[in-house]
């Protein structure tokens, strides 16, 4: 396995943002939403007509993508990065869903929530930027509703160089020099799935929870 590498935990200069924006997130997002769905149906939690958290935004695309599926969801997006929040903040009213989708910024480590304030608490690909990601994880647990889901997905670190450089050339063939950096820096810094089922065992969920859930990904979904 790989040793794990930390990348900056805000990309916050416009330029980074910008170039993150510029990728094709489109098929990941979807994804995300539509496994998201399916755990939220399959533990009986009902996403309509509540308030969701979407922790490390990023330009607020899986929130969009949540609320055109699902008309009465509401979503609190944030980030720490202001450059992502400006950029989700014109995605979001070009999406017209400004009435529905929240954006703050916050701090996952120190959410400024009250216990059990939403009804599901998700994430996309936070983790890796986290030198610590125990607190994130803990604070998203605590905010979500008894009964409510929670749900990250993230990269996962592969087992060695080569096979980062091959899960770069394969999804991030047409990308640019930085957008290719930033994905291999990404792969560097993320988690195992032994890595992520210690920090949930931690947090007193079931660490068989955790999965991985294609060649580049895992997946956590718990009922808190």
């Amino acid at each position: 396995m790989l040793t794990r590498v930390l990348e900056p935990e805000v990309m916050d200069t416009p330029d980074e943002a910008a170039a993150y924006d510029r990728m094709d997130h489109a098929e990941v997002n979807r994804r995300f939403v539509t496994d998201l769905l399916t755990a939220a149906a399959s533990q009986r939690v009902d996403l309509a007509s509540v308030e969701v958290l979407d922790l490390g935004t990023g330009t607020a695309l899986i929130p969009i993508e949540l609320c055109q599926r699902m008309p009465t969801t509401r979503v609190r997006a944030v980030d720490a990065a202001a450059s992502m929040l400006e950029l989700a903040a014109a995605r979001v009213k070009q999406s017209g869903m400004t009435d529905r989708i929240r954006l703050e910024r916050v701090d996952a480590k120190r959410l400024p929530y009250i216990d059990g304030q939403f009804a599901a608490v998700i994430s996309n690909s936070i983790v890796h930027h986290l030198s610590e990601p125990a607190g994130a994880l803990a604070e998203a647990a605590r905010v979500t509703a008894p009964g409510g889901l929670v749900f990250f997905r993230d990269l996962l670190r592969p087992a060695d160089r080569a096979t980062l450089e091959q899960i770069v050339n394969t999804y991030a063939a047409d990308a640019d020099e930085q957008q290719r950096r930033l994905f291999a820096d990404s792969l560097h810094a993320a988690l195992s799935v032994a890595e992520v089922r210690e920090l949930v065992a931690a947090l007193a969920f079931d660490p068989q929870a955790v999965t991985q859930t294609s060649d580049r990904h895992w997946t956590w979904a718990a009922v808190n």
